[in-house]
């Protein structure tokens, strides 16, 4: 594994349920993953599951995680990260957004499950500081100048992800056929343009995916979950160079795409 601390790439990644830790295939590409990527100083990152306005700076200390889901076995609720806080990170952070409008800080709030679930995985000796960062908002055009903003830090060894699911549809799925069931139209429908959409690195359709993309109102009838993307992009616009797919497939029928932007 690389130890360079060079220009640090920024993720888009499918953060998966607690489950994920149950599936050998998820869990061991997002390892291997790691393996491929120069060794973060620090991460930032973006979870589909914390929403606040003004934009808000988690913990910058180690304090307990956030099992925000219900009626999953006890063993889900035992799993601990006590990732090193990233105060310099923050202050930093505060430093690059002050010209977008405040920024807030809760100190008492841990890493949610779409923030530890994949660093459990990627990062399982929990020894990289970690700092996360609410969405704002669910406008992509927003989320894309947060993004655009926080593009420094990949020059600082700073690995910027954002956490979501590439389609996300709850109400639709399905856990009766399996982790490998056939996944529904609207899924790869809105998979196959998306993955499009990045290749072409197609900002503009992007931005407007409600409108654009197939099947949108079905994928995701609440955006938080596509949003993340936009900080993501947002962070690697002045290289013009479209992701590389990193992770592909379904799960239980939704799409765990994840892409890369070197």
């Amino acid at each position: 594994m690389s130890t360079s601390l060079g220009r640090m790439p920024a993720l888009y990644l499918g953060h998966g349920a607690p489950p994920l830790a149950d599936d050998p295939l998820w869990t061991g590409q997002l390892a291997a993953w790691s393996a491929d990527l120069p060794r973060p100083k620090a991460i930032l990152i973006v979870s589909a599951h914390w929403e606040a306005e003004p934009l808000t700076l988690g913990a910058t200390s180690t304090v307990p995680l956030v099992y925000d889901f219900w009626g999953f076995p006890d063993r889900f609720y035992r799993v601990t990260y006590p990732a090193p806080g990233a105060p310099e990170l923050a202050a930093t952070v505060r430093k690059l957004l002050s010209g977008q409008g405040p920024v807030r800080d809760e100190p008492g709030r841990g890493l949610d499950h779409g923030a530890y679930v994949p660093l459990v995985e990627m990062y399982p000796d929990a020894d990289i500081p970690v700092l996360q960062i609410s969405m704002p908002s669910l406008d992509p055009a927003v989320l894309l100048e947060v993004g655009r903003r926080l593009a420094p830090l990949r020059d600082e060894g700073v690995l910027l992800i954002g956490s979501g699911f590439l389609t996300h549809n709850l109400g639709e799925m399905s856990m009766a056929g399996g982790v490998d069931q056939r996944p529904p139209s609207w899924s790869t429908e809105f998979d196959d343009w998306a993955n499009d959409a990045l290749t072409r690195l197609d900002v503009d359709g992007l931005l407007d995916f409600q409108h654009r993309a197939p099947a949108a109102g079905l994928a995701h009838p609440r955006t938080e979950h596509f949003a993340p993307l936009f900080v993501s992009l947002g962070a690697s616009l002045a290289r013009e160079t479209a992701p590389k797919t990193t992770v592909e497939g379904f799960w239980f029928g939704l799409s765990k795409r994840s892409v890369q932007f070197d």
